[in-house]
């Protein structure tokens, strides 16, 4: 027998041919065929179980053969698409650990933009009156890995999502850097892709095509679960990933349920002279659309017609105000349908054996849209829609998919929700939406965007609804503890010591169990993982390192309180140690990560109350005071230079700021929208004290909440005492 050939078994993304017959070759009595399967995963059937090894399979007699009475083994394989991961160690197909991702979510905002100004202005009983919000849904904007939130919603939105868009990144080699404008807009800095999206991004494509389709073989897998039983797909790609996301498709939802392919021209530029000239210019995305059954929503949609068919084809007008109009043949008809165009004064007798009728134009739909999506722009890099995100799409485009496979107040979800397109087109044609993301900055350009659509649909008298913020807060954090850390906290202060680069101490030779590292001449504290580090917890921690000898102490945790630079400030001034306040990236949760990433002190921010004395009592402001944004996501060799910028006009790098003029602590109560001001891209002004003149229903003392988001997407939070 030959000697059996030795195959790489961990090949990725590789198409493994399960032929479905496989012509015996010629043998004689006195020769054996021997039978060789190219490698384990070669193996694999699509029910799961394991073929036989090379070695294992059926040795027959000399005297039999293969052929349709006895067939081969390799015979019965099918065509797979097999990637890294796919099988586990077993030969049984990976499932998608949907409970052990599930979780709360943490409701952080409640968004309705027209009630709350209402509000601050003392007119709530007539805004409700007249209000034109829906309060049947509340949309959900949520913040966090699309993977976990999928199966978060799960619970309570398994087979309820109509119509599910998303846009993943396709093109391993994109650059997500993005150019914002500061201050007036006269000038702008350059904004890095978040350490968080970068490493999301890197283990998305961390082994190539097949860590790719491993990330989005699970997701499709929950997206899927999401779906209505007339529920859609769209999966927008290029020619990076196409033609394996489709195999991925069609193995989770069937080839069968693949309703079409849409090619959409995403760009007018062909590239540069000398790549057009060595090979065709890539132009064109591709729009794959799965459904959940057979039986799902589709409404035709229809383009306007060319003029130059419009001016063949629509050449009579008789001036009566009707338009232009083409004969038609009326080849079979009905006594009623007689009576009624001749009513319209719409038939016409030439001569001949048929009459005609007038066909007019303006009863056309227009030409009916087939997969080539050529009469839709990209986003004009001048035009009212530009966010500056890198990856827009046109509002046209989800607005055609959007009627195609939907009806009004469906449900409609984007995971990948970037500038927050989807959402935005969703509410003006009232559906409720869903959506999605990983990025602070996509957060908060979608929030922002979805403001200004409740402020226009409300001033239109068009019906809008309100939204809400959520993420999934500790709850993360607590779930990659129990998964990578096995549930231990000293293993999860050993873990964030590690990546600060900072010495481990030992609990033993600690004189107190606040100190848990050292980092040159200061002391470190690592605050718990479910904890907020609070204004008393400074105290003690500053009290411990002065105990052993210590001048500074750095202050590592999830969540801060808010204030906690002012009061860490008197805590400074009372015992003399200095005290650095640094949020612990979330990026540490990142699997097989190795590299540090940034650590910088939280944003400075400070506000005072402005009071305005009335006829009717005394109204609140708020006056920002000061503000100076951490910088996390500037590229290091611009961070000096910017931080002078910013040190001398801190106001300049605020994007959006709001307050909560009734806040409570307690509760959970999520911050809600009282006022607001922020930069558009055509407005860069930005007032520093608040417009709201809000009134207290009655004297006592308050405490108002006061948000900025700078110009990177990161947000801080303070308070403000009021008393009136």
């Amino acid at each position: 027998m030959a000697k059996e050939r030795k195959q790489k078994t961990n090949r990725v993304a590789t198409v493994k041919a399960r032929r479905s017959a496989v012509p015996p070759r010629a043998s004689t009595p006195e020769t054996t065929r021997e039978t060789t399967v190219s490698s384990e995963a070669d193996a694999k059937t699509s029910g799961g179980g394991p073929l036989p090894s090379p070695t294992s399979l059926p040795q027959p007699p000399q005297s039999v053969r293969w052929g349709p009475n006895n067939p081969h083994p390799l015979s019965t394989m099918k065509t797979e698409l097999v990637w890294e991961g796919k099988y586990d160690e077993w030969g049984n197909r990976r499932e998608v650990d949907i409970a052990g991702c599930a979780m709360p979510m943490q409701r952080i905002e409640t968004i309705d933009q027209p009630r709350s100004e209402a509000a601050a202005a003392g007119q709530l009983a007539m805004f409700e009156k007249k209000t034109t919000r829906v309060d049947d849904f509340r949309n959900r904007l949520i913040w966090g890995d699309n993977k976990l939130v999928m199966a978060s919603l799960l619970a309570e939105f398994k087979g309820k999502i109509d119509l599910i868009y998303i846009d993943p990144p396709f093109d391993v080699g994109a650059d997500f850097t993005m150019d914002v404008p500061v201050g007036d807009g006269s000038e702008e800095v350059t904004k890095d892709q978040s350490a968080m999206e970068m490493v999301a991004y890197r283990d998305m494509w961390g082994r190539g095509t097949g860590s790719y389709l491993s990330t989005m073989a699970d997701r499709l897998a929950i997206i899927k679960e999401l779906l209505t039983e007339r529920g859609t797909l769209y999966v927008h790609c290029d020619w990076h990933v196409g033609h394996s996301l489709k195999q991925v498709l069609s193995e989770t939802f069937g080839a069968d349920r693949q309703m079409s392919e849409i090619v959409w021209p995403r760009t007018t530029n062909t590239g540069s002279s000398k790549a057009i000239a060595q090979r065709f210019s890539f132009d064109t995305d591709s729009i794959l659309v799965f459904t959940k059954t057979s039986s799902y929503t589709f409404n035709r949609q229809f383009k306007p017609y060319s003029q130059d068919y419009i001016d063949s084809y629509f050449t009579n007008d008789d001036n009566d105000g009707r338009g232009r109009y083409q004969l038609q043949a009326l080849a079979t008809y009905s006594d009623e349908t007689l009576k009624r165009l001749k009513e319209e004064k719409r038939f016409v007798q030439l001569g001949g054996k048929h009459p005609r009728y007038k066909d007019y134009l303006k009863d056309r739909k227009g030409v009916v849209v087939n997969n080539l999506w050529s009469d839709i722009e990209p986003v004009n890099s001048i035009g009212d829609e530009k966010t500056g995100y890198a990856t827009q799409k046109p509002e046209a485009l989800i607005e055609r998919i959007i009627t195609a496979s939907t009806n009004p107040g469906d449900l409609v979800a984007d995971f990948f929700c970037g500038s927050g397109t989807t959402g935005a087109v969703a509410e003006k044609l009232g559906r409720r939406w869903i959506m999605a993301d990983l990025g602070r900055f996509a957060i908060h350009t979608t929030r922002k965007r979805l403001i200004d659509v409740q402020r226009t649909l409300s001033a239109e008298g068009k019906p809008y609804r309100s939204f809400d913020v959520h993420n999934l807060g500790r709850y993360e954090r607590q779930w990659w503890q129990q998964e990578a850390l096995k549930g231990a906290d000293t293993e999860h202060r050993r873990v964030v010591l590690e990546f600060f680069k900072a010495e481990i101490l030992d609990p033993a030779k600690s004189s107190s169990p606040l100190i848990h590292g050292r980092k040159g001449r200061a002391l470190v504290h690592v605050d718990g993982i479910d904890g907020i580090f609070t204004a008393g917890e400074a105290r003690a921690v500053a009290q411990a390192a002065a105990g052993m000898g210590a001048t500074e102490v750095y202050c590592l945790a999830w969540d801060f309180e808010m204030d906690i630079r002012q009061r860490m400030a008197a805590i400074e001034a009372e015992t003399g140690i200095k005290m650095y306040p640094l949020p612990i990236p979330k990026e540490i949760m990142e699997r097989n990560r190795k590299d540090p990433p940034p650590w910088l002190e939280v944003a400075v921010l400070e506000a005072e109350p402005v009071y305005r004395k009335t006829k009717e009592g005394t109204t609140v402001d708020i006056k920002l005071t000061k503000f100076l944004p951490s910088l996390a996501q500037i590229d290091n060799k611009e961070l000096e230079e910017i931080r002078k910028r910013a040190i001398k006009s801190g106001f300049d790098f605020i994007d959006f700021w709001a307050i909560d003029f009734d806040w409570h602590a307690e509760g959970g109560k999520p911050f809600n929208h009282h006022w607001q001001d922020y930069r558009t891209r055509k407005d860069r002004s930005l007032v520093t004290v608040s417009t709201a003149g809000y009134e207290y229903p009655k004297a006592g003392t308050y405490t108002a909440c006061v948000k900025v988001v700078d110009v990177f997407g990161c947000d801080t939070s303070i308070t403000v005492g009021v008393k009136v």
